[in-house]
């Protein structure tokens, strides 16, 4: 082994253990202020004893914190110190924490305060009983129940950690937040000290004057009180519910909206509305609904479904107007019908078919320019029906099930009698081809009749018995002698490959193969952090890495120690 290589380990050896040295002097917990010194080995073996003078408090340092009180229990050889008396731990310009008892472990920079704790950062005061302090993390947390308080809220719970370079609290088991406007409850709840937003966690609720909200997993701004939930969530708004795998809602603009698998229920009406996209304005009184919309009503204990691709609500409770736009179809046990448009009023009980509409009554298919289907305002039942402008009225022969029953005139008015169509009235114009059986159920003919106006007396559904009014000009054909081009009236068209036979087919192919927004973070776990840090514009602190070395600050010089 040459010289040089003898020196090199030297001086390496030497280099170790100065950096050694160094390392342990700047973990060492360091005497400030002893002020007066004593030592009780039969209570503190190996401690030395510090208790304040007339003049100050006892003070110690340790990496950029400093620790007074009013007696110290220093361990020197474990690092370690017993606080007792007016406790202050001080770290950098902004954390402060006050207890009345603090231990303190240099080695893992982790401290334990308690009685009447309080930490506080400038812009949040933090009270508990029992606080540990993660210096190490910059984590402090409570385990045993706590208070946080700043410039907008006031939050308790049961478990909660400060995360100090985040400025984020967590609270855990029994959260409750008290604002002058709202209240918020919860299960966990994340809070950023500085946006003041909240990211809430398991079962939610948060009550303001006008609103109520229930989530699994949302979050809140709770300066301007807008937020959304991704998980069970329901809105309680005004006269409305509504709730949606996800829905947001903001009270400046009296907005909410939801998305997926939506439900908005009218509390008055009793009406309900699902869809998968909505939108609903509060001072509006009113709400949109999109892709495989429709509107559920009861009429006569029986449900009343009306589809459109959109769908509007508006009015006050006692006038609501309700309107399905574009491929609009409804559907009830023994009513349904389609058009390009339904337009119904509460107010005046008239529910509009508009352009092209159809109506099936049980087996009787109606057509006309419009059809109005007109409700009892006082019963809420079904009343009378009128179709305007080229009434037609066709079914299907129910004996022969080959030939057509038909009629038709200007315009058809019908008499509902306990939701049952029994009378109608043909005016103007009138035309009739009916198959007319005796009590054998034998064909006897088949009557083709014109006149000023017809009436038809229904039971079951089918037609019991036909009255011919001003100067009726008929024939009743026998079978044999009517040809069957003449079987059918002028405009005859039946339809009834497209009649609707359940709630289901008022949906076509496209409102049934719709795919559904991917909510975000619903079936993912979503990093609160990085979102808050988008939200908020605030970059995330860095991350300590392994070859960077932590900041300390070079110890104060101590204060020799007044002997006892």
């Amino acid at each position: 082994m040459n010289r040089i290589t003898i020196i090199f380990l030297l001086v390496s050896c030497f280099v170790l253990k100065a950096q050694k040295a160094d390392s342990t002097q700047s973990r060492q917990i360091n005497i400030v202020y002893g002020a007066n010194f004593t030592k009780n080995e039969e209570k503190f073996p190996g401690a030395s004893i510090f208790s304040k003078d007339d003049e100050r408090q006892v003070q110690f340092e340790h990496q950029g914190a400093d620790l007074w009180c009013d007696i110290a229990v220093f361990y020197s050889a474990e690092n370690k110190l017993k606080a007792i008396g007016n406790v202050r731990l001080q770290q950098g310009d902004t954390i402060e924490m006050n207890s009345g008892k603090l231990d303190y472990d240099g080695n893992t920079k982790m401290a334990r305060a308690w009685e009447n704790v309080d930490l506080t950062d400038s812009q949040m005061v933090l009270t508990t009983d029992t606080l540990y302090f993660n210096r190490e993390k910059q984590e402090s947390f409570y385990n045993s129940g706590g208070k946080v308080v700043d410039s907008a809220n006031t939050l308790t719970s049961k478990i909660g950690t400060y995360f100090m370079e985040l400025k984020k609290v967590q609270f855990r088991d029994s959260v409750h937040i008290d604002n002058p406007e709202y209240i918020i409850d919860s299960e966990q709840l994340d809070y950023y000290r500085v946006s003041k937003n909240a990211y809430m966690y398991g079962p939610s609720t948060i009550v303001g004057e006008t609103y109520k909200i229930y989530c699994e997993r949302g979050f809140y701004d709770t300066k301007i009180e807008q937020g959304y939930g991704v998980k069970n969530t329901r809105i309680d708004y005004n006269n409305r519910i509504i709730e949606g795998d996800s829905v947001y809602f903001d009270k400046a603009t009296s907005f909410a909206s939801a998305t997926n698998n939506i439900v908005v229920t009218d509390t008055v009406n009793k009406g309900i509305i699902r869809a998968h996209y909505a939108e609903i304005f509060k001072e509006r009184d009113s709400v949109f609904a999109t892709k495989r919309a429709v509107a559920v009503n009861l009429v006569q204990q029986d449900s009343l479904y009306i589809h459109g691709d959109t769908l509007m609500v508006t009015g006050k409770p006692e006038q609501r107007i309700l309107r399905a736009f574009r491929n609009a179809k409804f559907f009830k046990k023994d009513l349904s019908g389609k058009c390009d448009s339904i337009h119904s009023s509460q107010q005046t009980g008239v529910t509009q078919l508009i352009t092209n509409p159809i109506l099936w009554n049980v087996d009787n298919q109606m057509t006309g320019d419009s059809i109005h289907l007109i409700s009892n305002l006082e019963t809420e039942k079904l009343d009378s029906l009128k179709v305007l402008e080229n009434a037609f009225i066709i079914s299907l022969d129910s004996i022969g099930k080959v030939g057509y029953n038909q009629a038709k005139g200007v315009n058809l008015y019908g008499k509902f009698i306990e939701n049952e169509l029994k009378i109608i009235d043909l005016v103007r114009n009138t035309e009739v081809i009916y198959y007319m059986y005796n009590d054998d159920g034998q064909l006897i003919g088949i009557d083709k009749t014109i006149c000023s106006k017809i009436r038809l007396e229904m039971a079951d559904n089918d037609i019991e018995d036909i009255t011919f009014f001003v100067n009726p000009d008929g024939t009743i054909f026998p079978d044999k002698d009517l040809p069957i081009e003449g079987r059918k009236l002028k405009g005859f068209i039946w339809r009834g490959d497209e009649r609707i036979y359940s709630k289901e087919e008022i949906f076509d192919e496209d409102d049934n193969n719709i795919q559904l927004v991917k909510i975000r973070g619903i079936d993912n776990p979503v990093d609160i952090d990085q979102e808050e840090s988008e939200r908020s514009g605030t970059p995330l602190p860095e991350k300590p890495t392994a070859n960077k070395k932590p900041v300390t600050t070079k110890p104060k010089k101590p204060t020799v120690p007044k002997p006892k």
